[in-house]
Formats: C-alpha cells, structure tokens, sequence
C-alpha cells in the first residue's frame, strides 16, 4: 500500500465523476478482476484448517521417530474418533459468518477464474450456505461447506 500526502488526495477527490452507465459498464468486470486477483485473506484459510482438522489429536511428542532409532517397536495406535462435539456458540457463528463472507466472494470472483464454470460445485456451495442444520448436525454440515469451499478453491488454484 502506498502513502500519498493531502496534495495528491486533494487532487485525486476533486477528479470527476463519471455516473454514466457505459462507464460503469466498463468499471464493473474490472474491478470483478482485479478482486479475483487479489484472493482471499488468510483468516479464510485458519479457518477451514480449524474446521477441517481434528482439533482433539493429541501430540505425540515425536516418542516414535525416537523410539524407531533406538530400534525399540512403536506401539499401535487406534485411530482417534474425530471430534464431533459441537464447538461454543459463539465460535460457530464466527465460523458461519466467515463462510457466508467466502460464499459470496466465490461467487462474484469464479466467473472470472474457472472455465468452463463449475455448476455442480456451486449449486452445492450454494445449498450448504442455505441449509439450516439440527445443532446435532452442526459439524458435519460446518465441515461439508468447508470442503465445498476448498473444492472450488482448488479448481480456481488457490491452494490452502
């Protein structure tokens, strides 16, 4: 970002102003462009790695790589139910405002970054922003949206 004094925005605000609808015509899918350039903020992407991964997976510390070069055998493990407790209210609000946020991104910036443009993937974005599930259901549907998001990020190349 670059710092401009009072000269130059004084200058700059007293340019006119087109409100022509040609001019604002052309305006619109260059500013649609340049959003889809910019991408999405890392609060997006902490986000779905916080929905996404198993948060109750405990550490181990590193004790089977040390284990292993002292040619000692690593115990089995059984693997850990994932999590499905739902979260604290207010972390799911959070979680579904920033989603909501990220649907509606997608959905004006995937027009100019997907060819041919993916319907499937989101009429299901579109239906997971929608739908309404049981508190019971909380995760699961909290999980779903953040793979539908991750579905299109990847088909746009933005990599999480």
């Amino acid at each position: 970002m670059a710092a401009i004094d009072q000269a130059v925005a004084a200058e700059l605000l007293s340019r006119p102003v087109s409100t022509e609808n040609e001019t604002l015509c052309r305006l619109v899918p260059a500013l649609g462009r340049s959003l889809a350039r910019d991408g999405f903020g890392d609060d997006l992407y902490d986000t779905l790695h916080e929905v996404v991964s198993d948060q109750s997976a405990p550490s181990d510390n590193g004790l089977p790589a040390r284990l292993a070069r002292l040619a000692l055998p690593v115990a089995r493990r059984r693997p850990k139910p994932r999590n499905t407790a739902a979260p604290p209210p207010a972390d799911i609000a959070r979680i579904v405002d920033r989603f909501g946020r990220a649907t509606k991104q997608l959905l004006y910036v995937v027009p100019h970054r997907i060819t041919p443009y993916p319907v499937r993937e989101v009429q299901l974005l579109l239906d997971l922003r929608d739908e309404r599930p049981d508190p019971a259901q909380t995760v699961v549907h909290l999980r779903r949206w953040a793979l539908a998001i991750m579905t299109i990020l990847d088909l746009m190349g933005d990599d999480p």
